[in-house]
């Protein structure tokens, strides 16, 4: 679409005939002669032709000199250049006990995990899930990725390239070699603030997915969650905290014997305690995500909060068209100096 930076130059053209008609009606240079008889019978020659035709390119050039300082643009509706809006750092814990099938996508039973990558790339990339579920994503933010069982691993760094994001976690499994399919959320969110801390945007935030209480005895952060949620306050980056854990009794580790109901209700409470307490100390929120509606209900709520948090803006690139505009102008002038050199030369 073709428009001015500085429509309001284009005034300058209610100028332009005044300047004509002022050089048109310029005095020119004489000489004085005591007799012109000699000279009346000779041709009109190029005078008139010199005077208006000098008029016309002078107005030409003048018209192309205001039209360059008033910015002419095109813009370039294909490209858009996006600001980054704020920074997500999704957190998804991967231990076995993800592995657990106790979601329905579409009437097809699927693991936690399974439906935890699903709702993310709604979330992430906008779309219609089931029960009429839609989102737009999140084009202008920049998002990364840290999974995590007994030992957190950032995936995809914090960036705008969200295809190449969800192909990633596309691939993601849920742990099953005994040892590396427990629950460390301390060295997770330590990881996601690590990230969080390269961007420099002004909103950041950190999504934590997990079914599961934290059970690594000694991190390597030497942090509970609790004080790794106080780090994030500090930093004033809230946590959103989403609880996947179910009732199935698959709570620990996938494939193992069923585990007793009373360790069970009390590990789903410790579970719980501690999801709510780091939502609770960095300002962000808990959700409890049962079921698939839930887990969607949960990711829409999420994007309304971050939507109302931050303004984002959308810039667009243009091409300048003002130094082609000029460089005609210039053309036009110096020709209208060749002429006059030349052809339109006239004696005083």
């Amino acid at each position: 679409m073709f428009h001015f930076a500085r429509p309001w130059l284009l005034l300058l053209l209610m100028a332009m005939p005044l300047v004509v008609w002022l050089w048109l009606r310029a005095r020119r240079g004489t000489i004085r002669f005591s007799n012109m008889a000699m000279l009346e019978g000779l041709p009109a020659g190029r005078s008139r032709s010199a005077r208006h035709g000098g008029a016309l390119l002078r107005g030409l050039g003048l018209l192309l000199i205001i039209i360059a300082m008033a910015g002419p643009r095109f813009a370039d509706w294909r490209t858009r250049v996006p600001t980054q809006g704020i920074a997500i750092e999704i957190v998804l814990d991967v231990s076995g006990s993800m592995a657990a099938k106790d979601f329905q996508w579409e009437n097809q039973s699927i693991s936690r995990l399974e439906a935890a990558k699903r709702a993310l790339e709604l979330f992430i990339a906008g779309g219609a899930g089931p029960g009429g579920v839609h989102l737009d994503g999140r084009a202008s933010d920049l998002v990364g990725v840290v999974t995590f069982a007994t030992w957190p691993d950032s995936i995809c760094p914090l960036t705008l390239s969200h295809a190449v994001l969800l192909r990633m976690l596309e691939t993601e499994q849920p742990r099953s070699v005994p040892g590396e399919s427990e629950t460390n959320i301390s060295d997770a969110l330590a990881l996601a603030l690590q990230r969080l801390e390269s961007t420099n945007s002004k909103r950041k935030v950190v999504v934590l997915i997990s079914d599961g209480e934290h059970n690594v005895a000694r991190p390597q952060s030497e942090w509970t969650p609790r004080q790794a949620a106080q780090i994030a306050a500090n930093l004033r980056v809230p946590i959103y905290t989403i609880d996947a854990g179910g009732d199935s009794g698959a709570d620990d580790t996938a494939g193992e014997r069923p585990i007793d109901p009373k360790v069970r209700a009390k590990t789903r409470a410790s579970a719980e305690s501690t999801l709510r307490a780091v939502a609770d100390i960095t300002g962000g929120r808990y959700f409890a995500a049962r079921d698939t509606a839930a887990l969607l209900t949960v990711c829409q709520d999420i994007d309304r909060l971050e939507k109302d948090a931050i303004q984002s803006f959308q810039y667009r690139r243009y091409y300048e068209g003002f130094s082609w505009v000029g460089l005609a102008a210039f053309t036009v002038l110096l020709s209208l100096q060749l002429l006059e050199m030349t052809f339109w030369q006239r004696l005083p």
